[in-house]
């Protein structure tokens, strides 16, 4: 039987490419398996735009390698973006994989494993890739029926120092809106009630197709052409973020309340230095902007601890504007070199101690306003989308607000109600912790 095991690491982007070649694979008479001892094909795609995911990818192969000393004819494929970044050098360090795939070549999986031969272990084309997906290539999709991703964007022309997704993922390369539109469509007719837009920079939407297109022209058209009742936004980049798109959200309730903006600094010569297009004064006027014109909005953004040349003071501003914005969720990145850019060759480097020091303060500062946000929903009766059975106990059901996205917010712990997963139900919250909720159903009617 030509049976599959698949591992997808890294974002959700990396997790739309795993599905289109599940699909592929399925299509060519593979079923997956949910072990690995049970596949006659292992594949990982791997992330590799960092070196904690690189390490990570290469941990989850060499324990995935041990399944083929038993059955040597098992064939271990390893696909994604650490196989564009390093290419051949892939071949002498990782002897235990059968074939290497990079990000032009996976789409055709099912043909690259019909023909594979063990003298052509790597198929890639070196550099930036270049290839960009579109509604006629099919996805099995992964994630729970009820919610999806949908990828508008390949690449990025950001440039910042310390990112290697250019050299990796290559330029900006955008998907037209009567080809989003249609998959989206067609995610909706297979029950998708939460359909979350990625891109690296989704703010640069449309920056590379013919005319005016924008990321606000894309979002009235899924308005109009679907009726998915959550559509959520990750990715934004803050000096992109227009009125238009702000006023659009105020007044469509499917667009949910919540931006995910990376502002990875407040300092201006931090921010300088890694060549972000916006200073700290911007950086106010963008969560003024957010307050007044979408109050209900929540804002998440990542910061990177670390830089080479940051400073005591530099991390003493980001602690005051955290306090001074009361954002209502913060990821904390300790900065590493990559190899291979810019930033990588700076001086003044930060030392691992220093860094770990300044992530714990600033970690706590977000955690305590973090407290406070949640402390403020207690007693209101938010919509939740249903996920079912709690990871945490059989006796609770899980679910999610709009202003908590998959698999990278916190969640809601539902004590009482009777619903199912997909469905999006009036909740009570009567509990808030640092991260997570506790609520009950107020009357299990669904909302439409």
């Amino acid at each position: 039987m030509k049976t599959l095991f698949m591992v997808s690491l890294g974002c959700p982007k990396n997790l739309v490419d795993t599905e289109v070649m599940l699909a592929a694979l399925e299509q060519d008479g593979f079923t997956a398996v949910e072990q690995p001892e049970a596949a006659s094909v292992i594949l990982v795609n791997t992330c590799g735009f960092i070196r904690p995911a690189v390490e990570e990818a290469i941990d989850e192969i060499l324990d995935l390698a041990a399944y083929k000393e038993d059955e040597p004819a098992k064939l271990l494929v390893v696909t994604g973006c650490m196989v564009q970044r390093y290419g051949e050098a892939l071949l002498t360090e990782l002897p235990e994989v059968d074939l290497f795939v990079g990000l032009d070549d996976f789409p055709r999986i099912a043909q690259l494993l019909r023909e594979f031969s063990p003298g052509n272990r790597m198929i890639t084309t070196p550099g930036p890739a270049h290839y960009l997906m579109d509604r006629t290539v099919q996805r099995r999709v992964s994630t729970p029926f009820f919610r999806s991703y949908l990828k508008i964007t390949e690449g990025c022309d950001n440039r910042c120092t310390y990112c290697m997704i250019p050299s990796i993922r290559g330029r900006l390369r955008s998907r037209t809106v009567e080809d989003l539109t249609a998959e989206a469509v067609i995610l909706e007719q297979s029950g998708v009630r939460e359909l979350t837009l990625i891109a690296q920079d989704l703010t640069a939407y449309g920056n590379d197709l013919d005319g005016e297109v924008t990321l606000t022209d894309l979002l009235e058209a899924l308005l109009q052409k679907t009726s998915i009742p959550w559509l959520r936004l990750l990715y934004l980049y803050p000096s992109s973020i227009t009125d238009a798109l702000l006023q659009l959200m105020a007044k469509n309730s499917r667009l949910l309340p919540y931006l995910d903006i990376p502002f990875q600094h407040v300092s201006n010569r931090v921010l300088q230095a890694m060549h972000r297009h916006y200073d700290r004064h911007l950086l106010d006027d963008l969560v003024e902007r957010i307050r007044r014109l979408v109050p209900e909005c929540a804002i998440r953004t990542t910061m990177l601890i670390g830089f080479p040349g940051e400073t005591d003071d530099d991390i003493g501003q980001m602690v005051s504007a955290l306090q001074a914005w009361q954002l209502d969720h913060v990821g904390v990145f300790q900065y590493q070199d990559e190899e291979g850019s810019l930033a990588a060759g700076l001086p003044n480097k930060v030392s691992d101690e220093e860094k770990a020091s300044r992530y714990q303060l600033v970690m706590e500062t977000q955690a305590a306003i973090s407290a406070r946000k949640q402390q403020r929903l207690v007693g209101r009766v938010e919509p939740v989308l249903v996920e079912g059975v709690s990871g945490e106990s059989e006796l609770l059901l899980e679910g999610r607000i709009r202003c908590q996205a998959p698999d990278i917010d916190g969640c809601v712990y539902i004590t009482a109600g009777q619903v199912s997963p997909g469905d999006i139900v009036p909740v009570r919250i009567t509990e808030a912790h640092t991260y997570d909720l506790v609520g009950e159903v107020v009357n299990g009617q669904e909302i439409r």
